[in-house]
C-alpha cells in the first residue's frame, strides 16, 4: 500500500544529506502534487553502495509548477517540472 495517491499535495523536506541522494536542492522545501504512483524500487541510499537487496520503497512522479521553483521563470503559466521521487523524501501537507 502507498501512502499517497495522485492528486495529494506534498513537500518535499529541506533535509541535508551525505552521500547519495537523488533529491535535487532546487525542490526541497517546495511543495508539489503527485502526478502519479510508480513501481517500488530499491532506494539510491542503498543501491549506490550495490545493496541489491536494499529496502525498497514507492517512487512518485511529483509536479511543480515552474514559477514556484525559479523566482524569475519567464515561461508560461502552466509549465510545469516533474521528478519522480522516494516515499521517504515526502511528507504530507495539511489541508
Amino acid at each position: 500500500m502507498t501512502t499517497f495517491v495522485a492528486g495529494d499535495p506534498v513537500r518535499i523536506p529541506a533535509l541535508p544529506t551525505i552521500g547519495h541522494s537523488r533529491v535535487p536542492e532546487y525542490v526541497r522545501g517546495r511543495v508539489g502534487s503527485v502526478e502519479r504512483v510508480l513501481t517500488p524500487f530499491v532506494i539510491p541510499e542503498d543501491d549506490a553502495w550495490r545493496r541489491l537487496d536494499g529496502r525498497r520503497e514507492t517512487l512518485y512522479r511529483v509536479r511543480f509548477p515552474q514559477r514556484e521553483l525559479w523566482p524569475d521563470y519567464q515561461g508560461g503559466v502552466d509549465d510545469v517540472l516533474e521528478i519522480e521521487i522516494f516515499e521517504h523524501w515526502l511528507e504530507e501537507v495539511e489541508a
